[in-house]
Formats: structure tokens, sequence, C-alpha cells
């Protein structure tokens, strides 16, 4: 598990350069082109990757947003062979936007209603 907390910490610093220069569609292509290795999950390998991104994100540096949370997150599933999209998604009243990961259309790694309040769903990638 340790090894796989330090792979999402990494992975939470790479995507911090992004962020940092606002560049979103950057940070979208680095998920949207994220390979997706070949090897047969289950329900526990999802949960574990998901803690691991938790837990790197209680001992990051600064606060971690939605955005670079999921985007994190996707792409180690992704890398663990799990088939994770990323959606976004927002909500017009009041005004709001979130990030998710959804694994066969199902939120992995945030509330299973999260879909509901952010209707507006503005991509998956």
């Amino acid at each position: 598990m340790l090894l796989l907390v330090l792979q999402a910490y990494i992975t939470l610093m790479s995507l911090e350069s992004l962020l940092k220069k606002d560049d979103f569609p950057a940070l979208y292509n680095v998920v949207r082109n994220c390979p997706i290795s070949m090897s047969i999950h289950t329900r526990a390998d999802i949960d574990r990757v998901c803690s691991a991104v938790n837990v790197a994100c209680v001992w990051y540096w600064k606060q971690v947003l939605c955005l670079q949370r999921s985007a994190a997150t996707t792409c180690l599933l992704r890398k663990h062979g799990i088939s994770a999209q990323m959606a976004i998604g927002a909500r017009l009243w009041p005004f709001a936007t979130h990030a998710w990961v959804e694994v066969s259309r199902q939120v992995v790694n945030d509330k299973p209603y999260i879909p509901e309040k952010f209707s507006l769903i503005l991509d998956r990638c």
C-alpha cells in the first residue's frame, strides 16, 4: 500500500504544475491519453487505489481540489488496468462545477449521488 500511496503522491505533484499554469487543456489531455494497462481487477483493487489517493491527499503539501484528485485517481486506476473515466459536471443554480471518477458509470471516489447534484455533464474523459 505504501508504494501505491507514493505513486499517488507523485501523480498529484506531476499534475500540480499544470494547475499552477492554469493549463486545463494539458491536464485534460494527460487524463484522456493515460493508457489503460491490461489486467484483471476487482472492486477491492478500485478501493485500494482510491484509498491510496486519499492518503496521498492528506499528506500533500497543499489542499487538493476535486479536479487534481480526480485526474490523479483516473490515471492511477488506468495504470492498474481499470477502465476509469474522469467526469466533469456543473449545476446552474447556484453555479458550481465538480470532478469525480467513474468506473462503468459508477462513482468510485465520491458520493454516489454526485452526478445528480452536478447533472449537467460537461465531459467524461
